[in-house]
C-alpha cells in the first residue's frame, strides 16, 4: 500500500463522488484540465491494483493505493532493454490518436518493433488515410474518446471494408467512463493509458495472435462526443 496524505482543506462527499471522472475540477475555469486523478486512477487500474480516498472538510485528504504483492526475480537491465525478439511483427497497422505526442511515441514503438504504420489525428482522417492508401490493415489501434468521430464508430466504419481486420482500443479513462460505449464488452481488446512501449508491444502482439473474429460494431452505438462535451463543460 502507497498512501498520500496532506493538511489541505479536503473535500466533502457530492466532491469526492466526482474527483475520478475525465474532466471534473473544483478549480476556476482555465485553471485545472480536471484529468490528473482520472489518470491516476487509470494507471492505479493497469497495474491491478485499488485506490481509496478518505477525506472530510478540514481534514484533509488521504489517497491509499494498493498494488499486487509479486514475488519473485528482480528484472534484470537486459530484460528491460526492449520488447522481446517474438514480439516483433511485419503487419499493417493503422494507429488512430487525436493526441499528438501519444500518436508519435506510439507510432515509434510499433515501428522500432518492425510494424508497418500509418497514422491519423482523427477517425475522420482514419477513414481518410485507409481509403488513400488502399491497402488491407491487420490491426486498427484506436483512441476511444476523439473530437468528432470516436473509437468505436471509426471501428463500426473499417471492419466492412477490412475483413480480418482485428481492433485494439486505448484510452486514459476509468471504466466506468467508458462502459457503456460498448469497449469492454466481451471479446473486446482493451488497452489501458498511459502505457509503457513492452505493454504496448505485448498487446498488440497478442490481439494479432489471437484466434478471434474481429466483432462488427453494434448499430446502437451511443456516440462519445455528447459526452465528452458534457464532462468539460
Amino acid at each position: 500500500m502507497l498512501t498520500v496524505t496532506d493538511t489541505g482543506t479536503g473535500m466533502d462527499a457530492e466532491t469526492l463522488a466526482h474527483i475520478f471522472e475525465p474532466f471534473f475540477t473544483t478549480k476556476e475555469r482555465g485553471k485545472g484540465t480536471g484529468l490528473g486523478l482520472a489518470t491516476v486512477y487509470g494507471i492505479v487500474k493497469q497495474s491491478n491494483g485499488y485506490i481509496w480516498v478518505d477525506s472530510a472538510p478540514g481534514k484533509g485528504t488521504s489517497f491509499q493505493i494498493y498494488l499486487p504483492l509479486h514475488v519473485g526475480q528482480a528484472v534484470t537491465d537486459e530484460q528491460r532493454s526492449g520488447p522481446a525478439e517474438n514480439l516483433r511483427g511485419s503487419e499493417s497497422i493503422l494507429l488512430a490518436e487525436d493526441a499528438e505526442p501519444l500518436r508519435k511515441l506510439a507510432q515509434t514503438f510499433l515501428e522500432a518493433a518492425g510494424f508497418h504504420v500509418l497514422s491519423a489525428q482523427s477517425g475522420e482522417d482514419a477513414l481518410e488515410v485507409a481509403a488513400r492508401h488502399g491497402e488491407i490493415f491487420d490491426l486498427l489501434l484506436t483512441d476511444v474518446v476523439m473530437p468528432g468521430m470516436n473509437g468505436r464508430v471509426l471501428a463500426e466504419q473499417l471492419l466492412p471494408r477490412q475483413p480480418g481486420m482485428k481492433v485494439l482500443y486505448m484510452s486514459g479513462y476509468t471504466d466506468s467512463f467508458i462502459a457503456g460505449h460498448g469497449v469492454l464488452d466481451p471479446g473486446t481488446h482493451l488497452l489501458h493509458k498511459p502505457f509503457t512501449e513492452e505493454v504496448l508491444i505485448r498487446k498488440v502482439r497478442e490481439v494479432l495472435d489471437s484466434g478471434e473474429q474481429p466483432l462488427r460494431a453494434s448499430t446502437a452505438v451511443t456516440e462519445l462526443v455528447g459526452t465528452q462535451t458534457r464532462s468539460s463543460q
